[in-house]
């Protein structure tokens, strides 16, 4: 099951805050093949500031890694308020799904749309009692909001943390025929 795909626009939750004090509204689109290049570039701009403390930044590299790795199959686009703000990608992996290239335009970062996009891929993959893998850079940010999330570290080297997040314990009752909700 592609996590990403539907044949429309997919509707969230409005995320707790934009700078107006009013909820943010926001939609999860298919990812196209011409959204590489702003895909790309929005990396580039996210990842910045932690890999340039690690001194792994390559102003090349860094978007030549996402154009070798995207997939419009598997990644979709995060619109909020209409417009552009960021991708994920949930691809099939060994044992579960793999967690990849969840960047926000740091214009929305801090106002809950990441913890609501987050929120809702985790519900389909907890339905369907899956893991989830990811790594996130040492010493980002981001760690704390995949923590706040139930991720834990799986092992870590100079660069990557390996984190995982097992599939909640009530959907888990529930993909295995038990009946939601009973303690």
């Amino acid at each position: 099951m592609d996590l990403n795909r539907g044949s429309e626009t997919q509707q969230g939750p409005a995320a707790p805050g934009s700078g107006s004090g009013r909820p943010m509204r926001w939609a999860l689109r298919p990812a196209e093949p011409a959204d590489v290049e702003v895909i790309a570039e929005l990396r580039a701009v996210v990842l910045r500031p932690d890999l340039e403390r690690l001194g792994r930044f390559d102003e090349h590299r860094v978007r030549q890694r996402l154009r070798d790795a995207f997939s419009p199959r598997y990644t979709s686009v995060i619109v909020a308020d209409g417009a552009f703000a960021g991708c994920v990608t949930v691809r099939p992996a060994e044992g579960g799904r793999r967690l990849e290239h969840f960047y926000l335009d740091p214009v929305v970062q801090g106002r809950g749309l990441g913890s609501a996009v987050l929120r809702t891929l985790l519900d389909r993959t907890d339905a369907e009692g899956m893991a989830v893998r990811l790594i996130v850079l040492r010493g980002s940010a981001a760690r704390r909001l995949y923590e706040r999330h139930g991720f834990t570290v799986e092992r870590e080297d100079p660069v990557d943390i390996l984190m995982v997040r097992q599939p909640a314990a009530r959907a888990r009752r529930s993909w295995e025929g038990g009946t939601p909700g009973a303690e």
